[in-house]
């Protein structure tokens, strides 16, 4: 019998599952929360980009990383896919000396990797992003375009097994730049999105999977995350939504359906996902995403070196799995009269502990 946790606590500020009341994000909500010198804390800065080129970028600055193999390390993530589908993934760790970051905002430094912060005189903030490794690296800019955003305080609370702390200061932004790979440098431009993170728990002592993306059509962006929770917290789904209409963030809510359609095995990841998911706040926003294209599956015990494999799967029975999907989506919005509707093509990722199909 699985021990109960106590109940699960999100952050809304009401009424209900909602936030009536939506103010930007300050600066400061996106500075450094942790202390590197406590175990089991868990933090990290994120960042994507789908350029015109046809790559797509994603980098991640950990304060301390919480995903199997990579537990607890600091460093650098940088995953640059090409127009072609080729995948060049890396992890730069670097020791906790090399770590520095403000807490009043987003300036962050691993070795000479840099996250930089300008405030424009329309209250939306230019973000500067260094990486120089090795053969790899950027120098980008995302200019935002929506106010940041967060639901209700922006943390959880999951019983007496921890918290975790999600803020989005941009939900999308303009990005160019500069971006290396293999020693060649090529001018980019396109679309980008940053959140950041910060929790005190391993991810498969309460989560069984999350699945996470956003929505750009030409008036509206969407963001939403969907975390299943396990026994311990009585399968408690946390579900959060924001939509912003230009700059203007317009609806923060928990308060929606979710669902999932047409499982598929993926014997890269050793899982089932997906192919359509469902977004249905009534009367306010609905989407549908079609998956289009996988553009990362990978099962994550291949970051584990062959002992710590070994007990994650035979001992401790992990088969976590992860994907990056590329999917049309339709968007159908009801906010202020007249329904609005959108269609294009959006990226999101899955996260699974426990396989899909035993719910």
């Amino acid at each position: 019998m699985t021990e109960k946790a106590g109940k699960v606590i999100e952050g809304w500020k009401g009424p209900g599952r909602r936030d009536l009341v939506i103010e930007p994000l300050a600066l400061e909500e996106d500075g450094f929360y942790s202390d590197l010198d406590q175990k089991g804390l868990y933090e990290w800065w994120y960042f994507d980009a789908h350029l015109s080129s046809g790559h797509s970028l994603v980098v991640f600055f950990h304060a301390s990383n919480p995903n199997p193999g990579r537990m607890g390390k600091t460093g650098v993530e940088f995953i640059l896919v090409s127009p072609e589908g080729q995948r060049r993934q890396e992890f730069f760790v670097y020791s906790k000396q090399d770590f520095e970051a403000a807490r009043d905002k987003p300036q962050v430094r691993i070795g000479g990797n840099t996250i930089k912060v300008d405030q424009t005189r329309s209250g939306l903030p230019v973000y500067n992003i260094h990486v120089e490794e090795k053969d790899l690296g950027c120098d980008l800019a995302f200019n935002a375009l929506v106010n940041g955003w967060k639901p209700g305080t922006g943390i959880s609370q999951f019983g007496n097994l921890g918290y975790m702390g999600w803020v989005v200061p941009f939900a999308r932004a303009s990005v160019s730049g500069e971006i290396t790979s293999e020693g060649q440098t090529f001018t980019v431009s396109g679309t980008g999105y940053h959140d950041h993170n910060w929790l005190n728990f391993q991810f498969p002592r309460i989560i069984e999977y999350w699945m996470w993306g956003r929505v750009y059509a030409e008036k509206h962006t969407l963001a939403y995350a969907y975390i299943q929770c396990n026994e311990a917290v009585d399968r408690h789904a946390v579900k959060v939504l924001m939509l912003a209409e230009g700059q203007e963030v317009t609806l923060s809510t928990g308060d929606f359906d979710f669902g999932i359609e047409d499982l598929e095995f993926n014997p890269e990841a050793k899982h089932n996902f997906p192919r359509k998911i469902n977004i249905d706040a009534p009367q306010e926003v609905k989407a549908m995403l079609s998956v289009k294209k996988i553009l990362e599956a990978q099962d994550m015990l291949d970051n584990y070196n062959p002992a710590l494999r070994f007990i994650a799967k035979k001992i401790l029975r992990m088969k976590p799995g992860y994907f990056r999907l590329i999917s049309d989506f339709e968007l159908e919005v009801f906010l202020g009269g007249k329904p609005a509707r959108d269609q294009g093509s959006t990226m999101h990722e899955i996260v699974i502990f426990k396989p899909l199909d035993q719910h």
